[in-house]
């Protein structure tokens, strides 16, 4: 079964109507649930078969080895993976003493949903075991998106066709055997068994493991508790051993009776506290949650999401599927960070083990700017999880001779964790990235407490970090030499238009944050000078500019590269770096992901209208997609530059990449980027948002498959924001609040609560279909044809994967 054939297509929700075990892993990811803090692969109740067992604690993780053929100077020691730790979600069930497992028996019925408004995954399956017993299991499982330690399964069974003998086995498993997915043997020893035992017990139907990890020296406990209910008698066991705790039910169902389980979990950790410390935080989270009840969590969470989709929802007209991936998007960008509280969302959120586990830039360039106007309060608790890593990255700095902070290109606790050194010490582009979306969510939100505390210190050492990095040439001009930029297959050039558009605007960032908190920059040693050497360089920044053929070379000698010949590249030697050797591709025009493009989105203030219509017309024959990180960035700028259509193509590869697998990758985890890069798509592609300055612009434009277009944003924390969009005209209107400035196509524009605005939208001109490079066109939304690209992004990031 394909991907797209898998699920049904609806508005809210998503259902999967049969079962195919060669494709569990997929599904797993697909219908994970998490809450920043807490995180469940969507694994089979009964634990077998699976695909890729995964629970997952943000933050916890081990230590493993990095080889390197040479030694070198500045090279990270060791990396860090996320491991999966206790399996709270089992539950076994025997069968008159078989065990209900799916690749025995008759399955005559099996029936997966997740609900994006209830936040529930529910499933229901009929069984004949091989004897001839038939049974109903339903489940109904939760994350709590209120309860940031709880978890909590609801499970019954029903004999169908007569008399059952039920055994119920409720379970906490540590140390799980894995698939292997490391092709280095001595990291795969060191994530085998990670987790050492230190404390197991139990007290009626309540059992707590606390372990500890072998080398990263976290402690992890884990703890269940049970109400159980029967039409019968029943009896109930509990026992407990160092990897595992198990609570037994036995019963005698006849037809129509039902055995119903609630199963209660709790998880917490710490690299501080002390074994009773975690203990007790585990048993007081329990504790409310049984206080709480499973109504009162579904309740909960209920209300929860009625409030995040009556400020965040993303409407769309005339294309039902789109508009599913869209709200699936969004229910999972929401899940990997609303209950962060100063840790980092990774790349796979808690869906999958892809990347290790590892946060890059992808969260402050492509989530942050989602949840800044849906969910304001996770992108400070994750801006402050950068400052709170501002330690190392000042040592990482020193160790490569500069002043300021560098940022790790990819981490979970704030240390460089990739050996891949053309990304791992010289995409310097993640310190202005971060720096970007302080400024963004301070603009946004009007938060000058957390830019006083918090983000003028990120501001202040990613402008020290830049100004030693670059240097003033014999033209005057600032360049910053020797980096990488976002396009990984153009490796260590001289600047970068990405990276030094983002530094100029860095350093302007951190000069006025300084300015504006004048006693707090002097405890950082900021003083006039320091802040117009700053000024100064970002208003003599180098962009480098090919006159001759009109276009922003993406950095400096660029356009001089000899092409890449794609016309005889066949379609099977993509992605190009499982099949070519690097060199060869730093040295031709050839790129991975939106790098010029992606500068023209977030520099937009930058380039002039003919320019960004020429780069783009320029870059797209030349770009790839060798990443998941670039169809929703192309898609903002071929709207922005009336390539509507297309546009539209693009938006429907970002947001179906882990529904429709376009990756084959997506059993590792869901590709948060991409996801919440469809929302952008959405809303700055044909909602024309632009949010360079104090002012919001919009100019909207849809393309013809698509009738409306409908989206919210909460702004200042005291305004939601309404914008509709049809091919006619735009309305916006205040859900909340009393008035808002805006532009809309260069008209500035007064919103109040009492009176919604409609403005027309100018008719676009039809333009000639850009070309790709051959075989990585995107897929035509109109031809309905499904996909045809293949991401390859399971080494998106170079070498280290």
């Amino acid at each position: 079964m394909t991907a797209h054939e898998a699920y049904t297509i609806e508005p809210w929700g998503l259902t999967e109507q049969s079962l195919d075990l060669d494709v569990l892993a997929r599904a797993e990811s697909v219908f994970a649930l998490s809450n920043g803090h807490v995180g469940m692969r969507a694994n089979l109740d009964e634990g077998e078969p699976h695909g890729l067992p995964g629970t997952y604690l943000n933050g916890v993780f081990e230590l493993r080895p990095l080889p390197y053929a040479e030694a070198a100077y500045g090279q990270p020691e060791s990396g860090q993976s996320v491991i999966n730790v206790t399996n709270g979600k089992i539950i076994r069930l025997l069968v008159d003493d078989e065990p209900f497992d799916l690749r025995y028996g008759d399955l005559s019925e099996h029936q997966r949903r997740l609900n994006f408004r209830e936040g529930l995954l529910k499933r229901q399956a009929v069984w004949t075991s091989p004897a001839g017993c038939t049974v109903r299991v339903t489940s109904t499982r939760l994350v709590s998106l209120t309860q940031r330690a709880v978890a909590a399964i609801a499970y019954e069974v029903e004999p169908v066709d007569g008399q059952a003998r039920i055994v119920v086995q409720s379970e906490l498993v540590a140390n799980e055997q894995l698939p292997s997915a490391n092709g280095d043997p001595r990291a795969a020893a060191v994530l085998e068994a990670p987790l050492v035992s230190e404390h197991h017990s139990h007290r009626g139907a309540k059992a707590v493991l606390v372990h500890q990890t072998r080398f990263s020296g976290l402690r992890v406990a884990a703890m269940m508790d049970h109400e159980v209910s029967c039409n019968g008698d029943f009896e109930a066991s509990t026992e407990t051993e160092e990897d595992q705790a198990r609570f037994s039910v036995t019963t005698v169902l006849k037809k129509g009776q039902k055995l119903r389980m609630v199963k209660y979990l709790a998880y917490g950790w710490s690299a501080a506290r002390s074994l009773p410390a975690v203990r007790d935080q585990v048993a007081a989270a329990l504790t409310a949650a049984r206080f709480t009840g499973w109504d009162g969590l579904v309740a909960e969470q209920r209300s929860y999401l009625d409030e995040f989709w009556s400020h965040s929802d993303i409407e769309v007209d005339g294309d039902v599927e789109l508009q599913q991936a869209i709200r699936f998007a969004l229910f999972h960008v929401l899940q990997a960070g609303a209950r962060t509280e100063e840790r980092a969302i990774p790349a796979k959120g808690l869906t999958g083990p892809g990347y290790d586990g590892h946060c890059f830039w992808d969260t402050e360039t492509f989530v942050l700017p989602v949840l800044t106007y849906s969910l304001p309060d996770a992108v400070a608790q994750a801006l402050r999880w950068r400052h709170s890593t501002l330690p190392l990255a000042r040592e990482r700095a020193v160790q490569l001779g500069l002043a300021g902070a560098v940022f790790p290109w990819r981490t979970i606790r704030g240390e460089e964790c990739s050996g891949y050194w053309p990304a791992g010490t010289a995409a310097f582009h993640i310190g202005a990235d971060i720096a970007r979306a302080v400024e963004r969510y301070v603009r946004a939100t009007g938060d000058t407490d957390f830019e006083r505390d918090y983000g003028m210190e990120i501001l202040v050492e990613t402008a020290r970090m830049w100004r030693s990095l670059g240097h003033h040439d014999a033209e005057g001009r600032f360049r910053i030499d020797g980096v990488t930029g976002p396009d990984e297959y153009s490796a260590i050039a001289d600047n970068n238009v990405y990276t030094n558009l983002m530094a100029q605007a860095n350093l302007r960032a951190a000069a006025d944050a300084a300015g504006r908190h004048l006693h707090e920059a002097a405890a950082l040693g900021v003083n006039t000078e320091e802040m117009a050497q700053w000024r100064d360089a970002a208003a003599v920044m180098y962009v480098p500019y090919d006159e001759k053929l009109g276009v922003h070379p993406q950095a400096d000698g660029f356009t001089n590269h000899e092409m890449w010949d794609f016309d005889n590249t066949p379609e099977e030697k993509y992605p190009l770096l499982l099949h070519y050797p690097y060199y060869e591709l730093y040295r031709r025009q050839v790129v991975k992901q939106a790098d010029l493009v992606l500068a023209m989105q977030v520099r937009g203030d930058a380039f002039s209208a003919e320019q960004k219509a020429r780069n783009f017309a320029y870059y797209e024959r030349l770009t790839v997609r060798d990443s998941s990180l670039s169809a929703c960035t192309q898609a903002v700028i071929a709207a922005e530059v009336g390539h509507l259509d297309l546009a539209y193509d693009y938006l429907a590869e970002a947001a179906l990449m882990d529904l429709h697998d376009l990756g084959g990758n997506t059993r590792d985890g869901l590709h948060m980027a991409s996801l919440a890069g469809a929302c952008v798509a959405l809303v700055a592609g044909f909602g024309g948002l632009r949010d360079h300055d104090d002012r919001l612009v919009f100019r909207p434009r849809l393309p013809s498959g698509l009738s409306r277009v409908g989206f919210s944003m909460r702004l200042r924390r005291t305004h939601v924001l309404h914008i509709e969009i049809t091919n006619a005209q735009a309305t916006y209107s205040l859900r909340e609040g009393d008035k808002l400035r805006l532009v809309h196509d260069d008209e500035d524009v007064l919103v109040t609560a009492a009176k919604p605005v409609s403005l027309p939208i100018p008719r676009p001109v039809p333009l000639e279909r850009l070309a790709q490079p051959v075989g990585r066109e995107p897929a035509r939304r109109h031809a309905q044809s499904g996909p045809t690209i293949a991401s390859g992004d399971a080494t998106e990031r170079g070498q280290d994967e």
